[in-house]
């Protein structure tokens, strides 16, 4: 009796580990779908931009000094020169017109970026270009330049030796330029010295701004935020704004919230669209892009017309004749004859339109073409954007 109740235990022992390792490999089964579907998505961040975290542009005007008789020339009335005066007077400096016969000095812009939640006293990058008829900016030091944001309050200040990657050689024959010798970098150049205040930490809701609105991508960003919150704090507004309540646990840490939310992946939706650039002649086909039964044909009509001239000239020994040129003109027409007319099944795919037209040995320039004839005969199942 005793050996048949650990049998039955027995029994009921590995029925359980059967059912364990049966759910334990439904649950990879799961896991393994979700991941490969989610390397073919992008990152929330990749997307969209958290409305509020932004970056803000600065300029400024300022003078390069130290330069090898490339700067400015400067004459009378000139920007240049009248800046000079001024940053010579502030200085306690009082110079005569006549003594600021110079082309050491050059008028620059210098602009750069504050990026979000710079505190005073860091560092950021400025780029200096040239503002007169300077030749170079080889060598040169910035002086003290306040930036200015976009209501007129200077956010940072700017001064230091410019890194030009360009130069210019000059002789009395032929003049050799490489890069951009007008326009240089000073790595960390400002030092920040007022700040954009901006809570983060004290925010109820925060706002995704998609980059290419959309409803669809949208909707499933605003499902992805849910399901990995387990609530319904996240709805979009538009095509282009999902906002996201700051739900239960994450009320002192928003920072933390904004990085779990930037990690999720989505599958974005997209317009079916053509993009053609006909200065350049390139096109861009979105993957959604369909056609209809359509039967394209392409010719072009050539006339190629040659000139060879000849000369004729009389006999030897005649008594009457002078040499003169004769014109010989050949015509050419090619009107194409031998081209078909192709027809594009409907609902193909855009690599079999790439293909067909490749094998029509039709051109970018032509393509263009075809391309608008398609849709304005209503074939094209896509929006077409011309640069």
């Amino acid at each position: 009796m005793a050996g048949l109740l650990k049998l039955i235990k027995r029994k009921k022992a590995a029925g359980h580990t059967r059912r364990l390792l049966l759910a334990v490999v439904a649950v990879l089964a799961v896991l393994l779908t979700h991941t490969t579907g989610a390397l073919g998505a992008s990152r929330i961040k990749d997307i969209a931009d958290f409305q509020g975290v932004r970056e803000n542009l600065l300029v400024g005007y300022g003078l390069v000094v130290g330069l090898n008789n490339t700067g400015d020339t400067i004459q009378d009335g000139h920007f240049t020169k009248q800046s000079l005066l001024a940053m010579l007077e502030r200085l306690g400096v009082k110079p005569t017109e006549a003594g600021l016969d110079t082309q050491n000095v050059a008028a620059v812009m210098v602009t750069a970026v504050l990026p979000a939640f710079s505190r005073q006293g860091s560092h950021i990058d400025v780029t200096v270009s040239a503002l007169g008829d300077s030749q170079s900016l080889l060598g040169g030091t910035l002086l003290v330049t306040p930036l200015l944001g976009a209501d007129g309050e200077v956010y940072a200040v700017a001064q230091g030796q410019l890194a030009v990657g360009g130069f210019t050689a000059a002789g009395a024959g032929e003049t050799v330029t490489k890069g951009v010798p007008t326009s240089g970098r000073i790595a960390n150049g400002a030092i920040v010295e007022r700040e954009i205040e901006f809570d983060i930490a004290g925010m109820q809701a925060i706002r995704l701004s998609l980059r290419n609105p959309d409803f669809t991508t949208a909707r499933r960003m605003a499902q992805a935020v849910n399901a990995f919150l387990g609530t319904d704090a996240a709805r979009p507004s538009d095509p282009a704004t999902v906002v996201v309540g700051v739900p239960d646990g994450y009320e002192d840490n928003v920072v933390g919230l904004l990085t779990d939310i930037e990690q999720l992946r989505i599958e974005p939706d997209q317009l079916a669209r053509l993009v053609i650039d006909e200065q350049s002649g390139t096109i861009v086909m979105g993957e959604n892009v369909k056609i209809s039964t359509v039967a394209i044909a392409q010719g072009n009509l050539t006339i190629r017309i040659t000139e060879t001239p000849q000369v004729s000239q009389p006999g030897p020994f005649a008594e009457v004749g002078t040499t003169t040129t004769v014109d010989r003109t050949e015509i050419t027409v090619d009107e194409q004859a031998d081209n078909k007319l192709a027809v594009v099944q409907p609902g193909i795919t855009l690599q079999d339109l790439v293909n067909g037209l490749n094998a029509l040995g039709i051109g970018p320039r032509d393509l263009i073409t075809i391309l608008q004839a398609i849709k304005a005969a209503g074939a094209l199942q896509a929006e077409i954007m011309v640069m």
